[in-house]
């Protein structure tokens, strides 16, 4: 009976799948918070080095965003971060679609790297990217971008 297919459990809900992406590791996150904590002409390269030692870190790829000043460099972090990112969430079930919340603070490396790749894209005259992007961040999360990570009053 457990193989009949009409005994199976039939999920109702209306709601979009969550997918949250697990974690880093607590010795992680103080790496990269003492990364962030470097003198700022020391900075981008803590936070490099980082990035370097753990290529799957969201949290670094966004930071590393963040503190660079070249607009270019800030386009190819946040890119590699989206991408990554993208890769994290398939590895995590999700399927192209659903819902990806900032609540969730695991969930918030991926999404900084793609607020960062909109505002970067915004900012070397890839309108249609920043577009894209804008409108995968409201998809992904319909409560907007908290305020706290520049979200824009419209």
């Amino acid at each position: 009976m457990a193989d009949d297919p009409t005994m199976q459990p039939i999920g109702l809900s209306t709601q979009p799948p969550s997918t949250v992406i697990p974690e880093s590791a607590p010795e992680l996150r103080h790496e990269l918070s003492q990364a962030l904590a470097a003198p700022m002409e020391d900075r981008v390269a803590a936070v490099s080095s980082f990035v370097a030692r753990h290529p799957r870190n969201l949290h670094g790829w966004a930071a590393l965003a963040d503190c660079v000043d070249e607009q270019m460099w800030k386009y190819s972090a946040a890119r590699v971060g989206y991408h990554r990112g993208l890769d994290a969430l398939r590895a995590n079930g999700w399927r192209g679609s659903g819902y990806v919340s900032w609540t969730a603070e695991s969930n918030r490396g991926f999404l900084r790297c793609l607020l960062a790749l909109q505002n970067a894209a915004a900012e070397i005259g890839e309108d249609d990217e920043a577009e894209r992007c804008a409108l995968f961040l409201l998809q992904l999360d319909p409560k907007g971008v908290p305020a706290e990570f520049g979200a824009i009053a419209s």
